[in-house]
C-alpha cells in the first residue's frame, strides 16, 4: 500500500435529512362534502450511515468528502398518503473505523464487521398527519405535526488497523525491513529515523497456505503518549493488534531499558495494551557472534524472545513459528 494512499483520519461535516411535515387534509368528494381528517404522515429524513467493508484498508475515498448531507423526508398528503422517506447516505469504511464527535471527542461507536451498519447521524422523524390525532372527543383536528429538525455535526473518522501482529519499536529499529523480508509489502526503507510516516500492512505466508497480517507502525519515541513525535496518531493502531512484536536493535546499549521505555509508552497511552501477548525480537543480530548473543540474552526482560536478522534471514522461521503459536494457542 502506497504511503500517499494511506489515510487513517478524516473530518467531515454531516447533516441528516429534515423530517417531512404531516398533512392536515380533510376528505372531500361529491358524495362526501364534509369528510373527516385523512392527512398522512410525513416521511423520515435520511440517515447518514457507516457500513463496514472488508475490502477497504484506508479512508482515502473520504479524504476530499468534506460535507455529507442526506435528503429531506417528503410531506404527507391526502387519502392517508405518507410522505416518501428521505434517501439515506451510506459511507463505506474499512473495518476498525472509529466514529467520534469532533466537538467533544467522545467515541460514538466502532465498525468491526463486514456489512455492519451503524447510524452516524439520524434523520428527523416525520410529523403525524391530522388523522393520527382524531378521537371521540376530537373528531376534526385541524392541525398536523411539522417534521422533526435535521441534525448537523462535525464527525471524525479514525482507522485503527485490524492486524494480527503490530511492530513496536523506536525509529530505525528495522521494522520496515522485517515487514519487507516476511511479506510482499514494500515500505520505504532508509538508514535514518522516521522513514515510516504511515502504517504499512503486509500478509505473511506461513506453512500449509496459512497466513497472518503484520502492521509496520511508525517508530515510537519517549513521550509519544503525550503526542511527541508522531504520537497519538499512530499509537491507536496498536490497540487493534492481537500480538505486539517489540523490536530492539542488537547494537542498542541497553536492550532491557529500551524495551521498558516502549512498554511504558504503551501503558501510559492505554494500560489494556499490557494484556496483549508480547514477543521481543532482537533485530540486526547478524552484528553479533555467539558470545555476544549470550551476553545480551542474559540481560533480556522475562518475555519470550528471538534473535533475528532481516538481511541474512537469521531467526525468521523461528519468529514466524512463535507468532503462529501465539495467535492460535
Amino acid at each position: 500500500m502506497s504511503n500517499s494512499n494511506f489515510v487513517d483520519y478524516v473530518k467531515i461535516f454531516c447533516r441528516s435529512g429534515h423530517g417531512g411535515a404531516g398533512s392536515a387534509h380533510f376528505h372531500r368528494s361529491r358524495s362526501t362534502p364534509r369528510g373527516g381528517p385523512d392527512g398522512g404522515d410525513g416521511g423520515r429524513g435520511g440517515h447518514i450511515i457507516l457500513r463496514g467493508n472488508e475490502q477497504l484498508w484506508t479512508l482515502l475515498h473520504l479524504k476530499y468528502t468534506k460535507h455529507v448531507m442526506a435528503e429531506r423526508g417528503g410531506n404527507g398528503s391526502d387519502q392517508l398518503k405518507s410522505g416518501a422517506q428521505g434517501k439515506d447516505v451510506v459511507l463505506e469504511v474499512p473495518l476498525g473505523t472509529v466514529a467520534r464527535d469532533a466537538e467533544t471527542g467522545e467515541v460514538e461507536f466502532e465498525i468491526t464487521q463486514h456489512d455492519e451498519e451503524k447510524i452516524l447521524l439520524a434523520g428527523g422523524r416525520g410529523g403525524k398527519g391530522n388523522d393520527f390525532f382524531k378521537s371521540s372527543t376530537m373528531q376534526s383536528p385541524r392541525f398536523a405535526q411539522p417534521g422533526e429538525d435535521e441534525q448537523e455535526s462535525w464527525k471524525i473518522l479514525e482507522l485503527k488497523l485490524l492486524a494480527d501482529v503490530g511492530l513496536v519499536g523506536f525509529p530505525n529499529a528495522g521494522k520496515s525491513t522485517l515487514l519487507s523480508a516476511l511479506s510482499a509489502a514494500r515500505p520505504e526503507i532508509a538508514d535514518y529515523p522516521f522513514t515510516t510516516l504511515r502504517p504499512n500492512l503486509g500478509i505473511v505466508a506461513y506453512r500449509d497456505h496459512k497466513s497472518f497480517v503484520m502492521a509496520d507502525i511508525p517508530g515510537i519515541i519517549e513521550g509519544a503518549h503525550e503526542g511527541k513525535g508522531l504520537g497519538l496518531r499512530f499509537l491507536r493502531h496498536i490497540e487493534r493488534n492481537s500480538i505486539l512484536l517489540f523490536m530492539v536493535p542488537a547494537d542498542t546499549a541497553d536492550v532491557q531499558n529500551e524495551y521498558n521505555i516502549l512498554l511504558n509508552e504503551l501503558k501510559e497511552f492505554n494500560p489494556e495494551l499490557l494484556d496483549k501477548t508480547r514477543i521481543l525480537a532482537i533485530s540486526k543480530s547478524d552484528l553479533l557472534d555467539a558470545e555476544l548473543i549470550s551476553e545480551v540474552e542474559a540481560t533480556l526482560p522475562p518475555v519470550q524472545h528471538v534473535f533475528i536478522s532481516s538481511v541474512s534471514e537469521q531467526g525468521l522461521p523461528k519468529l514466524k513459528d512463535m507468532i503462529w503459536q501465539a495467535l492460535n494457542g
